[in-house]
C-alpha cells in the first residue's frame, strides 16, 4: 500500500479536524490547536501503522492538544484591571451563534457531537477517545443534539 503524502492528509482531514477543534475549544483557540495537531502529526506520520484510521488518529491528537490548551489556560495569569485590554476579535458571524449554543452543552456532549457529527467517527471510536461505552457516547450526542434543537426552536420563535 502506498503512503499518501502528508500534504494530502492535511487537505483531506484538515477541515474535519478544524471543526472538531472549534467545537471543543471555541473559535478563539481552534486554529492554534489545529496547527499544533498537524505539527505533532507530521513527526509521527511516518510511523503510523499501515491501514490505520488516519482521521481517528488526527482527532485523537487534536483532543490531546485541546486538553493541553485547557491546562495551559488554567496556568496563565489573570489580567489586572489597571491595564486596558483591547476587545477580543469578534467571531465570524456564521459561528457566533453556534458557539454560543455549543457552550451550553456539557463538555462530554460537545465532544461526542464534535467527534461523531463533525469528524465523522463511529461511536465505537468516540467511546475510545472519551472513555466509557459506545452507548454512553451515543446518549451524550443525542442529548446534545436535543438541546441544540430546543435552543434553535426558541431562537426561531423569538424567545431568545
Amino acid at each position: 500500500m502506498e503512503v499518501k503524502p502528508f500534504e494530502q492528509i492535511v487537505r483531506e482531514h484538515g477541515p474535519a479536524v478544524l471543526r472538531v477543534c472549534r467545537a471543543v475549544l471555541g473559535p478563539d483557540a481552534a486554529e492554534d490547536a489545529w496547527s499544533e495537531t498537524f505539527l505533532a502529526a507530521l513527526g509521527a506520520y511516518p510511523d503510523l501503522p499501515e491501514g490505520a484510521n488516519v482521521q481517528a488518529w488526527l482527532v485523537t491528537i487534536a483532543k490531546r492538544k485541546a486538553v493541553d490548551q485547557h491546562r495551559s489556560a488554567a496556568r496563565n495569569p489573570l489580567p489586572v484591571n489597571d491595564i486596558p485590554e483591547p476587545p477580543p476579535a469578534a467571531a465570524p458571524a456564521d459561528t457566533d451563534g453556534l458557539w454560543t449554543a455549543l457552550k451550553t452543552l456539557s463538555v462530554r456532549q460537545r465532544e461526542a457531537l464534535a467527534y461523531h457529527h463533525l469528524a465523522g467517527l463511529p461511536y465505537a471510536e468516540v467511546a475510545q477517545l472519551l472513555g466509557g461505552s459506545e452507548a454512553a457516547c451515543r446518549r451524550s450526542a443525542a442529548d446534545g443534539i436535543k438541546k441544540l434543537r430546543t435552543l434553535y426552536e426558541e431562537d426561531r420563535n423569538g424567545i431568545l
